[in-house]
């Protein structure tokens, strides 16, 4: 849909790449210092042919760091090492696991690589993804355990800038103030989505990028999401909903005519959102994982193709402060 120059490398490939990592989740939830990286041997599969280079390793997130067992990481690339490989070019990524040691946290991960890739149909702007099958060694224990476990990467936010010309944004800006059609495309699919777990004038799950003239959100770490459903998630009772499943439209007001206008984008896009997610149907462990998402969002099209609903849900609903 949206004409970009050809992604070489690493997001090239829109394929499972196998890899293999061990470390130690518990040391590294206890690692408080953001500018700590440990050092470890990160193996990858390319073109049937397994390499190995070292890498830095720090948890990243709050809430996750407090309550996954496996923290999400933030990964640090050597140059040195990376130079024609697969990585080259790439300096810091996000490696997203399971949270935790449940029979659908490999499930969970495939939802939540499925938002990325979803969102990346109804916009531009947005973080490219790359799907690992990872044999991972868990080093807590006196006798290591290794399990396979799904999982992606995630590029970073002034990678995203660079492609657009722009850079990142780091201060408050309030929503008016930012991209009217980038906003609502964000915030629609937010609430498409179930995700009410975000703030973008104080980036909270989310990054502001300035490319064109322009402010623009870009979202990230949706797993709190209905779409998701994980069961450790925090419903926040204060918007008036009551399950994680319960769906409320957290955009700003904006013009009818610009509403619309974004509807007609989704609508546009709604076939190959329901074909990517049939592509990732097979890879489920749990059909009934797998049919609650896809209905999930169906219901979304229930209410934005009806325009009553729509406008009851999304357009009157939009905040004025």
């Amino acid at each position: 849909m949206f004409a970009q120059e050809a992604e070489k490398g690493l997001f090239a490939e829109t394929g499972s790449m196998d890899a293999k990592i061990a470390f130690s989740p518990k040391k590294l939830r206890k690692s408080n210092n953001d500018t700590i990286y440990f050092d470890t041997p990160f193996q990858y599969k390319v073109d049937g042919e397994w390499k190995e280079m070292e890498i830095g390793i720090r948890a990243r997130g709050n809430f996750r760091r407090a309550t996954c067992y496996y923290p999400p990481v933030k990964v640090d690339l050597k140059k040195k090492q990376t130079k024609e490989t697969v990585f080259e070019g790439q300096k810091k990524l996000k490696l997203v696991l399971p949270c935790l040691k449940q029979s659908d946290k490999n499930d969970n991960i495939l939802k939540e690589l499925m938002v990325y890739k979803l969102f990346e149909l109804v916009t531009p702007y947005h973080f490219k993804t790359r799907r690992l099958s990872v044999e991972f060694t868990d080093q807590n224990k006196k006798k290591t355990e290794t399990e396979t476990i799904n999982a992606f990467l995630i590029e970073d936010d002034k990678k995203v800038a660079k492609r657009h010309g722009g850079q990142v944004f780091e201060r408050y800006i309030h929503p008016m103030a930012m991209d009217s059609d980038a906003s609502i495309r964000n915030a629609m699919f937010q609430y498409m989505i179930g995700n009410t777990d975000f703030s973008v004038a104080y980036q909270h799950n989310g990054k502001l990028l300035y490319a064109g003239k322009k402010i623009i959100p870009l979202p990230y770490d949706f797993d709190m999401s209905g779409f998701i459903n994980p069961s450790y998630a925090v419903v926040n009772e204060t918007l008036g909903i009551k399950n994680i499943r319960d769906r409320k439209y957290r955009g700003f007001k904006r013009k009818d005519e610009e509403f619309f206008k974004v509807r007609d984008v989704f609508v546009g896009q709604k076939q190959a959102m329901f074909d990517l997610m049939k592509t990732y149907e097979a890879d489920f462990d749990s059909p009934k994982e797998f049919s609650e998402a896809y209905t999930f969002v169906e219901s979304f099209f229930e209410i934005i193709e009806d325009d009553a609903k729509f406008r009851k849900n999304v357009i009157d609903a939009a905040r004025t402060k």
